[in-house]
């Protein structure tokens, strides 16, 4: 008998930074019949492209490409909007009998899609004020507080991120619960679909090499034009994306705080432990099947392709 409620396949293709993720994302949806589904949380943003390595989209084959470029750089954009809009989109991918392929490095992000995420109180924008004046007066005091109140919490969000240690603390104070109890007592995970996660993990010294390269690539080729442009059309450069990596060093450089040496060199630090707090992230991510090579390489397409061959064959 055929079940009641039909499961769809879903394929993931995730990993570090600079590791081929939309190279690879292409071929399975060129073999399989797909359609990419970004969870990128910063190629969600219109007019931030090299910065972002955003895949042109002349060179996206006519695969159709869905929740990029949807906000403007001054919108807010949460995990659990990302994981609305985005399951909406899967169904809809399956329901025309295409395989959905979801691509990026937004570790967060897939998780709130797949697993879903607590349902916390909404924001207290007088209450988040009140947080950021604070930071502002003592950088990293937030992060310090957030300790006392959710140790667990604390463990799994970086100190240089303000917003999620401000969401944390903002669901703390107003539902007077950890969010980490929180949000592993409450989620409703993605419904209607099996999953297929692919991580792509090429050596880790190739990979910095790479990245140390499309840096200075971005830098000299259009970066800071880039920058300039999104500002000449009226956005504050104090937009969420321009908290990224090589756009704060692009503003930095614009300002006069940096020489276009030591902002190519901060952006490959930077961009360098990003890369590795996105490995951290993914080595804890359940049933995630490693590839060991980058996503461009024959070798780990052809690997990847059997893998969704064999996975779609017991669908």
């Amino acid at each position: 008998m055929r079940p009641l409620h039909p499961v769809s396949p879903l394929v993931a293709v995730v990993g570090p930074t600079g590791t081929g993720k939309s190279e690879l994302a292409l071929r399975i949806a060129d073999e399989f019949h797909g359609e990419v589904v970004n969870c990128d949380s910063l190629q969600l943003y219109r007019y931030f492209d090299i910065g972002t390595a955003k895949l042109p989209l002349e060179e996206r084959r006519g695969i159709p490409h869905h929740l990029l470029d949807i906000l403007d750089p001054d919108e807010t954009f949460s995990a659990g909007e990302f994981a609305r809009r985005a399951r909406a989109t899967l169904r809809e991918i399956a329901s025309r009998g295409k395989l959905p392929v979801v691509v990026g490095g937004t570790g967060f992000y897939l998780r709130a899609l797949l697993e879903g995420l607590f349902a916390g109180p909404e924001r207290d924008e007088a209450l988040r004020e009140r947080l950021i004046v604070r930071e502002r007066r003592r950088p990293g005091s937030l992060h310090k507080l957030l300790g006392r109140f959710d140790p667990g919490s604390l463990q799994r969000i970086h100190e240089r991120d303000v917003q999620k240690t401000i969401r944390a603390l903002e669901v703390c104070l107003a539902a007077r619960h950890p969010m980490s109890q929180m949000f592993a007592g409450g989620r409703e995970p993605l419904e209607g679909f099996r999953v297929l996660k692919l991580g792509l993990d090429p050596p880790r010294q190739d990979l910095y090499r790479r990245l140390d390269d499309r840096c200075k690539y971005m830098f000299e080729h259009g970066l800071l034009e880039e920058v300039q442009s999104i500002l000449a059309r009226g956005f504050a450069a104090s937009g969420k994306p321009f908290e990224s990596v090589g756009y704060k060093q692009a503003l930095q450089l614009l300002r006069g705080e940096l020489t276009l040496n030591e902002a190519i060199e901060s952006a490959q630090r930077n961009t360098r432990r990003y890369a590795k707090r996105q490995w951290t992230w993914f080595r804890k991510e359940r049933e995630l099947q490693w590839l060991s090579g980058f996503g461009a390489e024959e070798a780990t397409q052809a690997i990847a392709v059997k893998k969704v061959s064999d996975f779609l064959r017991y669908n």
